[in-house]
Parts: C-alpha cells; sequence; structure tokens
C-alpha cells in the first residue's frame, strides 16, 4: 500500500489553476456540443452502438503496447512483468481525471509497482519508453502535418500553425538523436548550470546525484541495445496505428453523409495526438478535443457534429479504462487523493540515496 509522506508540494495556487482550467475546459466542451448539435451528436453514438466494444478493446491494446514497451526497456537482472506494468499503466492513468492529473499519472506508475522493482530500475525503464513514445509521437505528428498540408485547403491561419509545428519537429527530431547519440547530459547540465548560478542550489544539488544515474542508465540502454532500438520504436508506432483504427471505425459508423478515408482518419489521430500533448494538463482534454477535432473534422470535408463526436466517443473510451484503474487503484486500498500525493514523493525519491 502507498503511503502518504510529507507535506504536499502542489499548493493552493497550482490547485486553483488547475480547477480553473479544468472549468474553462468543460465550458469549452458544452459549448461544442451545442454548437455541433446534441440531438446530431447523439444520434450519431447510437449509430456506433456496440461498435463501441471494437473501440473500447483498442484502447486497451494501445495501453498494452505501452506496457510491453515498457517491459523491453527494463534490463537484467530485474525483470518487471507485462501484467505489472498494463495495471501500473492503467492506474497511472486514471489519477488523469483529476484537475492537474498530467502532473501524477507518469510518476504515479512506477510507485504503484515499487514492492516489485526498484525505482532505480523502474523509473530509469519508464524513462527511455518515453523517449521511444515521444519519438514516436514527432514522426507521427510530423507525418500527420504533411498529409494535411499537402491533402487539403486549409485556412491561413492554420496553415501557419502546421508549418510552425512541422519545423519544430523536425529541428526537435534530430537534435534529440544527437543527443541521445552523443550521451549529452542535456538535462543535468542546464540544472547544474542554473544551481551554479544561484538558482534553488540546494535542491538542485540533491537532485543532480540521482538525475544522473537516471541519464546514464538511458544512455547505458542506447549503447547495449542498438538492435532492440528499432523494435520498440515500431512497436510504439503500433500505438499510433491503433488510432487510426480506431478514428476510422467511429467514422465509419457515425459518418452517415460522408463516407471516411484512412487518410482522414490519419490526421485526425495525428491532430489528436497534438492536443493530448499540448493539453495533457486538462482531464480528459474536455473541451479543447471536441474543439480541435471539430474544426478539423469541418476543414476535412465532414460536420462538426461528427468530429465532436468522434471526440467524445474518444473521451467514453478514456472514461471506461480510467474506470478500470480506479477500480485497481481501490483495491490495492489506495485513494486517488492519496496516490496523486504519492506520486509527489517522487521528487524525495529522486533526491535518496539510491539502493539496488
Amino acid at each position: 500500500m502507498l503511503q502518504k509522506n510529507g507535506k504536499s508540494r502542489i499548493t493552493n495556487k497550482h490547485k486553483a489553476i488547475g480547477i480553473i482550467f479544468t472549468a474553462l475546459g468543460i465550458l469549452l466542451f458544452a459549448y461544442m456540443v451545442k454548437k455541433a448539435g446534441f440531438a446530431e451528436i447523439v444520434s450519431g453514438i447510437r449509430r456506433l452502438g456496440f461498435a463501441f466494444l471494437i473501440i473500447f478493446a483498442l484502447g486497451g491494446a494501445r495501453q498494452a503496447i505501452h506496457a510491453v514497451c515498457w517491459v523491453m526497456c527494463c534490463e537484467p537482472p530485474h525483470r518487471l512483468s507485462f501484467i505489472d506494468a498494463f495495471k501500473a499503466r492503467l492506474m497511472g492513468e486514471a489519477l488523469n481525471i483529476v484537475p492537474l492529473g498530467g502532473l501524477f499519472s507518469e510518476p504515479s506508475k512506477p510507485l504503484f509497482i515499487r514492492d516489485r522493482i526498484p525505482l532505480s530500475v523502474s523509473i530509469p525503464a519508464l524513462a527511455i519508453e518515453n523517449v521511444f513514445y515521444a519519438l514516436s509521437v514527432a514522426l507521427f505528428i510530423s507525418a500527420g502535418t504533411i498529409a494535411l498540408l499537402l491533402s487539403f485547403p486549409l485556412p491561413q491561419s492554420l496553415r501557419y500553425v502546421s508549418i510552425g509545428a512541422l519545423i519544430a519537429i523536425v529541428v526537435i527530431v534530430p537534435v534529440g538523436a544527437v543527443v541521445i547519440r552523443k550521451q549529452v547530459r542535456f538535462i543535468s547540465g542546464a540544472l547544474a548550470f542554473a544551481g551554479n548560478r544561484g538558482v534553488a542550489r540546494k535542491k538542485i544539488e540533491d537532485l543532480l546525484p540521482r538525475l544522473r544515474t537516471i541519464e546514464d542508465r538511458i544512455y547505458g540502454f542506447y549503447e547495449r541495445n542498438h538492435s532492440r532500438f528499432f523494435l520498440i520504436l515500431l512497436i510504439e508506432m503500433g500505438f499510433h496505428l491503433a488510432g487510426v483504427m480506431e478514428a476510422y471505425i467511429t467514422l465509419l459508423f457515425v459518418s452517415h453523409i460522408v463516407i471516411p478515408t484512412l487518410l482522414a482518419a490519419f490526421i485526425l489521430e495525428s491532430v489528436n495526438r497534438l492536443i493530448n500533448v499540448v493539453f495533457k494538463f486538462i482531464p480528459l482534454r474536455a473541451g479543447v478535443d471536441e474543439g480541435g477535432t471539430g474544426t478539423l473534422a469541418k476543414i476535412l470535408g465532414f460536420s462538426t457534429s461528427t468530429g465532436v463526436t468522434l471526440a467524445i466517443v474518444r473521451k467514453a473510451r478514456d472514461i471506461c479504462w480510467t474506470a478500470v484503474g480506479v477500480v485497481l487503484i481501490v483495491r490495492r486500498g489506495i485513494s486517488l487523493r492519496s496516490a496523486a500525493r504519492q506520486s509527489e514523493d517522487l521528487a524525495e525519491d529522486l533526491s535518496a540515496p539510491i539502493t539496488p
């Protein structure tokens, strides 16, 4: 069982900001539902019917893909089982339903299995998996942006935003590859630079030893697993492929006028990835997903209600899997609040001495 330890580092100001963004998201959600037409959305969901079970299954497959990659990033002599990784992912993702849940979600995953595998092993393994996932997201979003720019006429403002996002990715991906290949201590180096100039010197001094150890494990993994590198990246791309199939199947049932294509599903899913990255701090991306997907669906030739319905179906899938995660948390005798509080203690674990 996770025990609450120490005073929360999330202040009332942080909580207020989280609540404000959540409230704004809910208001935007209500506005988009009204704009798209409540009756149209309900009609689309009815047409989907029991096909939602396919969407639910694909959502589980996507979580399983992340769990497999996490397992593959854990090196001997320690071994992380798939079922432990899968359950930890579901429990961690369940925290996304609370304000600022995005801050707790990732750190909580190793904490849920700290009785099975040391944090000094599970944290670097998860960090490595996140690097692979981030790379796959960058490639997927860039491919979707290129497809959007080449296939559909866009408003000037959206075209500029798309080009800007593509340029940013084109710059970031090669820089990230160089950082890993050259084993540049980018994060610890930047923090050490700040600490040497008097910025949070004591906290940085406590954090640096553990952070450098994590960096060593990440770079060490790259050195020892060249052959596994592209395999893990390929498996991570399966996460996005399942998302495209999810969008395509949903559109097949929901869109009763325009026949969907895999290209349209691909573009919609790539934009959804971007929304998830940018607005992770808003629980379930309430409002922003409906707004972004509804607007893009209109550009792709669908109705706004079709795009909003697609976003709501994705949200329903997330809620169902979140419920599974909450059940797993409750069965372990943990509340959502204590799980979120416990994830804050990861900062203490990062500065504590490393034990095997």
